[in-house]
């Protein structure tokens, strides 16, 4: 065996024992459940083959719309306020329907130019500005300015999901855009089983805002709603909520538009106050900071109108604190919590809030016994697939054959590698990629075996016809390989989890594929070759 071919060989035999450290990583014992377990460790399952929870959610994108709206009700009054204008009337004459909407009214004909002046000015360039019949203004966001706010909250609300569901510890999630840009997000969590912790962990992903109380509190919605002379201000809102810890539901009337948002919030800790109580320590963004500073500081109980503030979560308030003095961009939010109501809470305003609230639109729960089941078959189906296949190479091939068992086995081995190297999921569509892998290698043998036997009918030798059997069969099998590779590639881009998985597991194998079958088969040939005398036959 010549030097040449020596270091190849080494190199395969070095990059089998490498590829299966991928697969095994350092054994937990030799036995089979211990094998298992190491197998297990480094190829991580899917949720159709460990079982688990698979959810699919809708966001409500308009909340977002009207939030920005609301906030930008109270930007244009304060700039108002600022330019002289007395007397105008801002706010939103229907925000369910049409949150994207302003109106400005009640303007005296003096002030007329200097509130255009403003409308038309940068800071409202996200909307269009037309005159409404009564003489006054109607500002309305603009399409492209919607559409990039709904896709920024559909983003952003993924990585909410995202960033709390990996602070609580579960392993593997899938947690992606889903559907055709209905605003639906599919999540699904590996090996959770429990819907209840599913619905601790969704759910406490919702809108966190702070908002201005106005006035007392109620025993009901009737009774503020009597209170308030039968008319609700279109800027403000009724929220139920305990308002502290152990207190009982009553209705709190609030400003509709939030002071702060849970995205305004940059982190938050539990701490304790100096008589040792649980509460939040937490720092907003600048911006944010500069407009909770004006709020707190018009609002604290040494000023000309002290009040109180509400924390709403999941549209119900949760806790109504005294301003105590002016908060800018760090603070202290107290009201009674236990240890662990400061722990959720902070790690809800330091992971982010979402930017809407969201609703389930399927719930399924993918059993263990399932998943077990579905490897079971997928196993047998790839274990059989591959047996019949190396049977039929053997006895087409002849001795061939074993090359070509010997190249696919490789290549099986250098797939789960690739996986457990990667940290790649396995699915139950990844099997049938296995399995299709399987049939894409030993298409690739057939092609260079059969253009081998056409230079040996043709009288070459059998040095001579295995390597230009090679070379003639090198060019179709990359144009195959790279074809299907982009196919797989949309398949990723475009495709679900389960797809996905698919995709991945074709790609590894076609790449792992293109080297078993071009160099690993060549230098098993060459092998041969150099064992046996000049002009003797090749086994094919």
């Amino acid at each position: 065996m010549n030097k040449n071919l020596k270091g190849k060989t080494a190199f395969i035999v070095a990059l089998l024992v490498v590829f299966c450290y991928g697969i095994i990583g350092i054994p937990h014992g030799l036995t089979g459940a211990g094998l298992k377990q190491s197998l297990t460790d480094r190829i991580h399952l899917g949720l159709d083959l460990k079982g688990g929870t698979h959810l699919e959610l809708a966001v409500h994108v308009g909340e977002a719309v009207g939030s920005a709206t609301d906030r930008d009700v109270q930007r244009l009054e304060s700039d108002l306020e600022k330019a002289g204008v007395t007397g105008a009337t801002v706010g939103k004459l229907d925000p369910a329907a049409h949150p994207e909407a302003i109106s400005v009214s009640g303007v005296v004909a003096t002030k007329a130019s200097d509130v255009h002046s403003i409308l038309q000015g940068t800071d409202y360039g996200n909307y269009d500005v037309a005159t409404s019949a009564d003489g006054g203004w109607k500002l309305t966001m603009k399409p492209s300015i919607i559409r990039d706010l709904e896709a920024r909250t559909l983003d952003t609300s993924i990585e909410t999901i995202r960033q709390r569901i990996d602070s609580l510890g579960v392993a593997e999630p899938v947690i992606q855009k889903f559907g055709l840009g209905d605003n639906e997000i599919l999540v699904e969590l590996p090996g959770i089983d429990d819907p209840a912790r599913v619905e601790d962990v969704i759910q406490s992903t919702a809108k966190l805002e702070i908002h201005a109380v106005v006035g007392d509190s109620y025993e009901s919605d009737e009774a503020a709603m009597t209170a308030l002379g039968g008319v609700l201000p279109p800027d403000e809102e009724l929220v139920r909520g305990t308002g502290s810890a152990g207190s009982a539901d009553r209705t709190y009337v609030l400003q509709r538009a939030a002071v702060v948002e849970g995205t305004d919030f940059r982190d938050a800790q539990p701490s304790t106050d100096q008589e040792g109580r649980p509460n939040i320590r937490f720092d907003l963004t600048t911006e944010a900071g500069n407009i909770f500073y004006k709020y707190t500081s018009e609002h604290s109980k040494d000023s000309a109108s002290p009040g109180s503030m509400a924390i709403v979560l999941d549209n119900k308030v949760r806790e109504v604190a005294t301003i105590q003095s002016a908060i800018r961009d760090s603070g202290e939010i107290t009201g009674g919590f236990t240890k662990q109501q400061a722990d959720d809470l902070s790690l809800m305003l330091r992971t982010g809030a979402l930017p809407a609230s969201i609703s389930y639109l399927d719930t399924r729960t993918v059993g263990a016994s399932l998943g077990a089941a579905s490897i079971r078959q997928g196993v047998i189906a790839a274990i059989a697939g591959m047996l019949a296949v190396m049977a039929f190479m053997l006895i087409y091939y002849r001795g061939a054959g074993i090359n070509a068992d010997l190249a696919l086995f490789l290549n099986l081995v250098i797939l789960l590698g690739f996986m457990g190297f990667t940290g790649a999921t396995l699915t139950l569509p990844g099997i049938a990629g296995v399995i299709l892998t399987i049939g894409m290698g030993v298409d690739s043998n057939v092609l260079i075996f059969e253009r081998i036997r056409e230079e040996l009918r043709a009288g070459k030798t059998s040095a001579v016809a295995v390597q230009q059997g090679f070379g003639h069969a090198w060019i179709t099998i990359v144009d195959t390989h790279v074809t299907t590779i982009v196919s797989a590639a949309i398949l990723f881009l475009f495709g679900t989890g389960p797809v996905k998985g698919f995709a991945v597991t074709l790609t590894f194998g076609l790449l792992a594929n293109l080297f078993t079958a071009v160099f690993v088969s060549r230098t098993i040939f060459d092998a041969i070759l150099a064992k046996k005398e000049r002009g003797a036959e090749l086994s094919i």
